[in-house]
């Protein structure tokens, strides 16, 4: 069997070779423009064979996901796998209808013409995926790419190698490299590919690099969508359901071992159930993860934090922290040499504490205690808009206000982290948490021109308002006016 061919990093830099990337990026132009014409089944094919590749190389997933930071295969199928699938078996069901041309009813001043909505491919689209979720967040702004007709560069993460390394291989095994590609490499490769004038710029991670990749876009004007972050508060009430908030709350926090762009970075709580909250909180990691420390430690269900310098990050946050006030409710055990943080939940933070600034990233959750509602408010809204707002509440009408007084790019109410795996959602955030939005049909628009088509009559209606402007012109001009001025009927 004939290995694939994959485009080779310099072994002294670990970088691609520039000269490369521009081969291949200029390679794809011709692909391109022919993909403009391509059908709904062409770009099916293509996500099916995507599928089978993906799922051909499932086992060897498992082994890559855990030498790169030992994440449990229950997580890599339900946090890689499965929003991958969903995307594709979501896309290859509704492409025909979503690339179907959109009509739309005439204005009074487009009278007696027709009109409507086709979707274009953008073109040569470039993808930048970060290490958290390296599969999820490579592969599936792909399939939205390819479901609107595009070719595609892909970068993958330098801090999960063994993970980039399967997903090169089974890119070079399925397509040729005018078509979709990956390479592989660090800040350089990065710099290389934003020189470089893409149609349509797809970016995940932070927002600190989020403005790099910005302006570098706007140097040629390319779109962009930012899939970003922030600090994701969590409200949780007095009429909670406290049991099924602490499950969902340390399902959220604690998966991937809080490397998520969601995940519940604080948690206000009314005083009245704080104490209560805590207790089901500590029951639930106990249950899931051990009792004691050593267990926790070896569990094989905890993932570990990325690399050692994010790890002392982490640390760094909880010692700030610690040295400043706060508590340890639960956890706080921490090796540095492991990669290894174990579940920690803290209160008594200052609002000064660099944790309570800085994006945690990490399995530690500070618990802060409110009795005024409007108190919390003001607080996120002095905050840059984050990627998510979690409210735990029965309280319908409390609920309802909170989301009219806060921002963020999406909610879930006595939920969280699951709005994301809901592919009839747009997914993405507002601001600072991120520009433009993904998954299903709005993944696809993502990467789609909304190319607006206006077709005239036999009878040229518009003639009417052409110079020379006569007296009837001017009144026929004038009545249309007023016109508009009149409430719509629609």
């Amino acid at each position: 069997m004939n290995r694939p061919m994959m485009h080779v990093v310099n072994p002294q830099t670990g970088e691609s070779d520039p000269a490369e990337i521009r081969r291949v990026f200029d390679a794809q132009l011709a692909t391109a423009l022919a993909w403009r014409e391509s059908t709904a089944a062409e770009r099916i094919a293509r996500l099916k064979k995507l599928r089978d590749g993906m799922m051909a190389r499932r086992e060897d997933f498992y082994s890559a996901f855990q030498k790169d930071y030992r994440k449990p295969s229950a997580e890599v199928e339900a946090t890689e796998f499965m929003p991958v699938l969903d995307e594709i078996r979501h896309a290859i069901g509704s492409l025909k209808k979503w690339m179907k041309p959109k009509k739309v009813w005439p204005t009074i001043a487009s009278a007696m013409t027709s009109s409507w909505i086709e979707y274009q491919p953008r073109g040569r689209s470039l993808i930048i995926a970060p290490w958290n979720f390296p599969l999820n967040l490579c592969f599936g702004p792909m399939v939205s790419a390819l479901a609107a007709g595009n070719t595609v560069i892909l970068k993958p993460s330098e801090m999960t190698p063994a993970v980039s390394a399967v997903m090169a291989e089974i890119i070079a095994s399925l397509f040729k490299d005018d078509e979709v590609a990956l390479f592989e490499g660090s800040l350089p490769t990065s710099q290389a590919l934003l020189e470089l004038p893409f149609d349509h710029i797809f970016f995940t991670g932070s927002p600190a690099v989020g403005k790099v990749v910005m302006s570098a876009a706007a140097k040629h004007l390319t779109s962009v969508t930012l899939e970003l972050g922030g600090k994701s508060p969590v409200i949780v009430d007095e009429t909670a359901n406290l049991r099924l908030t602490a499950e969902a709350l340390m399902w959220g926090k604690f998966t991937n071992c809080g490397q998520i762009c969601v995940a519940p970075d604080h948690v206000y709580v009314h005083e009245s159930v704080k104490e209560k909250l805590v207790d089901e909180c500590k029951a639930v990691l106990a249950e899931r993860y051990g009792v004691t420390p050593q267990e926790q430690r070896n569990s094989p269900h905890l993932a570990r934090v990325i690399n050692q310098r994010h790890t002392q990050r982490i640390a760094g946050l909880l010692q700030d922290a610690q040295g400043r006030g706060a508590r340890v409710l639960t956890g706080g055990d921490v090796d540095v040499s492991t990669c290894y943080i174990a579940p920690t939940l803290i209160e008594q933070v200052p609002q000064e504490a660099q944790i309570m600034s800085e994006e945690i990233f990490g399995p530690v959750l500070p618990i802060i205690t409110y009795r005024d509602l409007d108190s919390v408010v003001r607080e996120i809204n002095a905050q840059p808009k984050p990627l998510a707002l979690y409210v735990f509440s029965t309280h319908k009408q409390r609920t309802r206000r909170l989301l009219a007084q806060t921002s963020s790019g999406g909610v879930a109410i006595n939920h969280c982290v699951l709005h994301y795996a809901q592919g009839n959602l747009p997914f993405g955030g507002v601001n600072n948490s991120g520009i433009g939005n993904a998954h299903g049909h709005f993944g696809f628009k993502a990467f789609s021109h909304e190319r607006a088509v206006l077709k005239s009559g036999p009878i040229l209606m518009a003639k009417l308002f052409f110079p020379p402007y006569t007296n009837f012109k001017q009144k026929l001009i004038r009545a249309t006016v007023d016109i508009l001025r009149l409430p719509s009927i629609f």
